[in-house]
C-alpha cells in the first residue's frame, strides 16, 4: 500500500500544495492572494507555509514593494516531485488496479 507524505497530508498543507501546484514552474503567488484563495487566517497560513518550507517543498521570498513588505510562495522542484508522488499514492489507494 502506498505511503502518504505526512507533511503534505495535513488538510491545510494539502490545500496549499494543490494551489501552488497549479502555477507554472517559476511563478509565485503572493501571501494575501493565497490567503484569500484558501480562506485561511494569516497566522494559520504562515504556520503551514513555514512547515512546508522547512521540508523543502515551498520557497518563500520576502521582498518590498516600496515600503510594504511582501511575501510570495512557490513550490520548489522538490515540492513538485513530492506533490506528484503524493497524488500518485492517493490514486493508488483509490484504485489499486492501476
Amino acid at each position: 500500500m502506498a505511503e502518504l507524505d505526512p507533511v503534505i497530508h495535513a488538510q491545510a498543507r494539502l490545500r496549499i500544495m494543490a494551489a501552488l501546484s497549479g502555477l507554472p514552474a517559476g511563478d509565485r503567488m503572493t501571501f494575501p492572494r493565497l490567503q484569500e484563495l484558501l480562506d485561511m487566517t494569516a497566522g494559520n497560513l504562515s504556520v503551514h507555509l513555514t512547515k512546508l518550507e522547512q521540508a523543502g517543498y515551498v520557497d518563500l521570498v520576502k521582498s518590498f514593494r516600496g515600503r510594504t513588505p511582501t511575501t510570495s510562495a512557490a513550490l520548489s522542484d522538490r515540492g513538485r516531485v513530492a506533490f506528484d508522488d503524493y497524488t500518485a499514492a492517493v490514486r493508488a489507494l483509490l484504485d489499486p488496479n492501476t
